[in-house]
Order: C-alpha cells, then sequence, then structure tokens
C-alpha cells in the first residue's frame, strides 16, 4: 500500500514541477549579459492550468493524510524503543538503581546552634571501598571520627566537609588503630566507576568522598647528584586528598565527576543543608592583579589565600555523627 502511495506522490510531484528542458543550443542567442540582468524570464517555470490543479489537488490531499496517519505512529515507536532500550541499559549497569545498604546521620550546629541532623544511605555494594572508608569515620571505629570537624567550604552547588588530617594527632590516633589514610582503592575504585556509568555522577542530594585533586599540577622535574652522577628526579608539588573530605550536592555538579567518588545520598535533612548552603563565605579575589602574579611565580601565600576562598565565615562543626542501625 505504502508503495503504491509513493508512485501517486511522485506522479502527482511530477505534474506541479514538470521538468524543464534547456533550450535548443545556436549562434544566433549570442546575447549581451547586461540583457539577462535586466531582464529573466521565468514564466515556463510558474505556469500551471487549472486542469493540473484540479487532478493533483484532491490525491495530493489524500496522500498527505495518509502519510501523516502513518509515519509519525511509526516514527514515535521506533524512538520510545530506543529511550527504553537505553534505560535499560542504564538500569542494567547500575548507574541509575543503586541499593542502599548502611545509614548514617550528622548533627550539625552554626555558630553554637544546632541546625538539625542529616541522614544518608550509602551505597555498599557499589562503592565498597567507599562506603568502609566512610563507615569507620562515622562510626569512630577508625580511631578518629568526624566529630568536631568542620565544613570548609561552601560553594552554590554543593557544600565540603574538611574531613581529618593525615598528620598530627589525628594521623597517630588512626595509626593505632591501625588504619591507614591512603585513597589509592578509593581511587580505583573512582576509576571503574567512571568506566561504567557515562553522564553526571554528583547528582542533587548525592553524598561524594574527594579522591583526587585535578588541580594540582604535574611533578617538576630536577637533576639530583647520586653517588657521582646527574639524575632526573621528580619532585611532587602539593599533596593529595586523603580520602576523608566529602561533599554534598545541592545540584547536579558535574564539576565534582573529576575528583569526587559518590557513594551515597540524602534521605532526610535536606532542609539543614540548605542552611549551610546559606551561610556567608569568604568571597573569591582571583581577579587581583596581585593575587595573579603570586600564584603565576609559585608564591605560598596565593596557596594560601585560594584555599581561604568560599569558607564559610560562621563555624559550621559536625556535633555528633554515626551509624543507623
Amino acid at each position: 500500500m505504502m508503495q503504491n502511495l509513493l508512485k501517486a506522490l511522485n506522479s502527482s510531484l511530477q505534474i506541479l514541477h514538470p521538468p524543464t528542458t534547456p533550450p535548443p543550443h545556436s549562434h544566433s542567442q549570442t546575447i549581451s549579459t547586461t540583457h539577462h540582468l535586466h531582464h529573466t524570464d521565468t514564466s515556463p517555470c510558474s505556469k500551471l492550468s487549472r486542469r493540473d490543479l484540479t487532478i493533483s489537488g484532491p490525491s495530493l490531499s489524500l496522500l498527505l493524510v495518509a502519510y501523516a496517519n502513518v509515519d509519525p505512529f511509526q516514527f514515535s515507536k521506533a524512538r520510545a524503543d530506543a529511550i527504553d532500550a537505553k534505560d535499560e541499559n542504564l538500569n542494567t549497569n547500575g548507574c541509575t538503581n543503586k541499593i542502599l545498604t548502611k545509614r548514617a546521620f550528622f548533627d550539625v550546629s552554626i555558630d553554637g546552634e544546632p541546625a538539625g541532623r542529616i541522614v544518608v544511605g550509602l551505597y555498599g555494594a557499589d562503592a565498597p571501598s567507599g562506603t568502609t572508608r566512610f563507615s569507620n569515620l562515622v562510626s569512630g571505629s577508625a580511631g578518629i571520627s568526624y566529630r568536631r570537624k568542620e565544613f570548609v567550604k561552601i560553594m552554590p552547588n554543593y557544600i565540603q566537609h574538611g574531613g581529618v588530617r593525615s598528620y598530627g594527632v589525628d594521623a597517630e590516633l588512626a595509626q593505632r588503630a591501625g588504619r591507614d589514610l591512603m585513597a589509592d582503592s578509593l581511587i580505583e575504585e573512582w576509576e571503574k566507576d567512571n568506566e561504567r556509568c557515562t553522564g553526571t555522577k554528583n547528582v542533587a542530594g548525592s553524598l561524594g568522598i574527594v579522591v583526587r585533586d585535578p588541580s594540582k599540577p604535574p611533578p617538576k622535574l630536577k637533576l639530583v647528584a647520586r653517588e657521582g652522577k646527574l639524575e632526573i628526579d621528580q619532585e611532587e608539588v602539593g599533596s593529595d586528598p586523603n580520602g576523608t573530605e566529602f561533599v554534598i550536592a545541592m545540584k547536579d555538579s558535574p564539576e565534582l565527576d573529576s575528583s569526587t567518588l559518590v557513594i551515597g545520598r540524602v534521605v532526610d535533612g535536606m532542609e539543614v543543608v540548605e542552611k549551610i548552603n546559606k551561610v556567608k563565605t569568604v568571597q573569591e579575589n582571583t581577579t587581583s592583579p596581585y593575587f595573579r602574579v603570586a600564584k603565576l611565580i609559585g608564591d605560598k601565600r596565593a596557596v594560601v589565600a585560594e584555599r581561604g576562598f568560599n569558607r564559610p565565615y560562621a563555624k559550621v562543626v559536625v556535633t555528633n555523627c554515626g551509624l543507623i542501625d
């Protein structure tokens, strides 16, 4: 049936737009170009008899109605099938239907005033290393915990907790408990998650651990004399995160995907996250010529100043935390 309709449509189009045949070539048609510019005859292309319109009009209307009734349905069905296949592929990869295996809580205060409790669910099956690290810090089984630790950065799209330190008292307590603060296993898990799932992973309400610093400069090469010979050595610039800092996304934050391993999401207390997000912070001053020059020459004062950007003026502290059975 479709073939007959297409044949009728082609014949109707030929009636509406008859092929034009070029005029025969002769020496008498040598005319100046200025004459063609001032006068162009288009009458053969625009002539159409009433008989042609009378014959082709009803058939064209019938063909258009039939095409509109059949083809859009087939196109919509094919498009829906493609979307369903894409969604099914995402679900089978475990990117959108991650299962919550544990729950944890944070009690937060702002300048000493209780702000409320945040309850998060953890993806123990999809991010086992990250979930284990986070659970040990929340429960205190790592020898240290997030208690009395502050949120250090407040951005329009997310808030960031400072975690625990890799040196000093925090490191000693972790060593006594037989724990290390290395993030190697977390980076491997982050790489596998990026290969398995595409698109934005730090969506609104997600919880993630900072496992790497994408802005960290590459190691510097330097010449070192060893046993009377000059050798090239690499000097690390800056330090990597220790896998204890965490972020909670207020909105979809694709900028966090290059540094953060998603390990869960907020299940209750998102209004507390919004309270934290409204706390006033230190404004960035990256446009200052003094800051630009200091950062260009590698002045440590520029690094210290940059760490202070977006830091809250008020003390936003985790007063208590733990796992929920």
